[in-house]
C-alpha cells in the first residue's frame, strides 16, 4: 500500500436544525467542518480539543457511524463514503473502536466471553473449539484469564471492563485502533495501566492508533503526532516535541497552558492568560477564522479570510495567518518549568 494508511480530506458532518410548524430545515450544526488529516501505519495520533469540537464525531464518521455530509475518508487506499454495505463490512473488519464508557459498552446480559467472540462470529472467522480459544487468548493478551469469559460485565472494576473492551476490539485484528476516550471514565490509578496496555498491544501488533482525548497530558504520554481540532476544523497538526516546544497555532497555546501544575506553589502567576470567552455555537460559526474572537493575534485579516491548512519547517502544519509569530514565542511559560516539575505536570 503506498501513501498514509488513513487520509481524511475536507470531511464535514452537519446536522440539520428543523423548526416549525412543518419541520422545516433552518440551519445544520456543523460538528465537523471541513477537517483534513492523515495517519501512517503504525502511527498514534492525537486528536485533542474542547467539549464539543467535533472530535467524537469525527471518530464515528471513520466508521459512518454517522453519515459524513461531504469530504473523503481513505482506508488504505479505499474511499469509506463511497461503500455500500457489503464494502463497509470489510472495512469494519480492519478499523475497531474503543469507547468512552466501558460498562455501556458490553451488553450487561451477555457474558464478556460471548461479547469478545461477537466480531468473529459477525465476520464468520472462527467458530466452535477455535472461537473458545481465541477468546482466552484474547483475555490473557489484556490482563484477564480465561475463565474470566464466563463472568457478566457487572462483575468487573472499571478498569477490567475497559480491558474487556480493548480484548473486543482486538478480536478482528485491527490495522486501525479509534480510542475515543478511553480511560477519561477510570480512576487515576488505572488510567496508566490502560495506557501501558494499550501500546503494548499497539506495538506487538503493529496498530495505528487515533487517539480522541480532551486531556494533553495524557496525548504527550502515547501520542507520535498531535492534532488540535477547534470548532470542526484541524487548525493544527505537529510531532508531539514540536507541538509542546513550539505551538504554532493560538488556541494550541492556550491548550497547553490550561495543563494544570502539579505543585501548588507553581499554580499562581504562572502561565498565560487562558483562553477568553466560550466556544461559539457550531450552528453559527464565526466568519473567517473560527478563532478569532477568542484569539489574543487576532489581526483584520483573521475577521474574514479562513486560513488554510498550511506547512512550516519540522512537520507543523497550522491554520493561522500569523503561526511563524506565534511559533517564534516558544513555549507558553508553564512549559519552560524545570525538568521535574514539567515531567509532573505531563503525567
Amino acid at each position: 500500500m503506498s501513501g498514509p494508511l488513513l487520509a481524511i480530506e475536507d470531511l464535514k458532518v452537519h446536522f440539520p436544525l428543523r423548526g416549525g410548524l412543518f419541520g422545516r430545515r433552518r440551519g445544520a450544526i456543523r460538528a465537523v467542518d471541513g477537517a483534513s488529516l492523515t495517519l501512517e501505519a503504525g502511527e498514534t495520533l492525537g486528536l485533542v480539543g474542547e467539549s464539543g469540537c467535533g472530535k467524537s464525531t469525527l471518530a464515528n464518521a471513520l466508521l459512518r457511524i454517522v453519515e459524513p455530509t461531504a469530504g473523503r475518508v481513505l482506508f488504505e487506499g479505499v474511499d469509506i463514503a463511497s461503500l455500500d454495505q457489503a464494502g463497509l463490512r470489510q472495512v469494519r473488519r480492519r478499523i475497531a473502536l474503543v469507547f468512552q464508557d466501558p460498562f455501556g459498552a458490553l451488553n450487561p446480559r451477555m457474558r464478556v466471553g460471548d461479547s469478545i467472540a461477537e466480531p468473529s462470529v459477525a465476520h464468520r472467522t472462527l467458530a466452535g473449539a477455535a472461537l473458545q480459544r481465541r477468546v482466552g487468548e484474547l483475555l490473557r493478551l489484556v490482563g484477564l484469564a480465561p475463565e474470566h469469559a464466563r463472568r457478566y460485565p457487572h462483575q468487573f472494576s472499571g478498569g477490567q471492563r475497559q480491558r474487556l473492551v480493548i480484548a473486543r476490539a482486538l478480536a478482528s485484528e485491527p490495522a486501525l485502533l479509534l480510542c475515543d476516550e478511553p480511560v477519561s471514565a477510570l480512576d487515576v490509578s488505572v488510567r496508566s495501566q490502560i495506557l501501558n496496555l494499550l501500546l503494548d498491544l499497539q506495538e506487538r501488533f503493529r496498530m495505528a492508533m487515533l487517539f480522541v482525548s480532551h486531556d494533553l497530558s495524557v496525548v504527550r504520554h502515547v501520542c507520535d503526532r498531535i492534532a488540535v481540532m477547534y470548532l470542526g476544523r484541524i487548525v493544527e497538526q505537529a510531532p508531539r516535541r514540536h507541538l509542546f516546544t513550539a505551538p504554532a497555532h493560538p488556541y494550541s497555546r492556550g491548550l497547553i497552558d490550561a495543563v494544570p501544575l502539579p505543585d501548588p506553589r507553581l499554580r499562581k502567576g504562572q502561565g498565560e492568560a487562558p483562553i477568553a470567552g466560550e466556544i461559539p455555537s457550531p450552528a453559527d460559526p464565526p466568519p473567517g477564522c473560527h478563532f478569532h474572537p477568542r484569539c489574543p493575534f487576532v489581526i483584520e485579516r483573521c475577521r474574514h479570510e479562513p486560513p488554510p491548512l498550511r506547512p512550516l519547517p519540522g512537520g507543523t502544519l497550522v491554520a493561522c495567518h500569523r503561526a511563524e509569530e506565534v511559533q517564534a514565542l516558544g513555549a507558553p511559560e508553564r512549559q519552560r518549568l524545570p525538568s521535574s516539575l514539567a515531567q509532573g505536570a505531563a503525567r
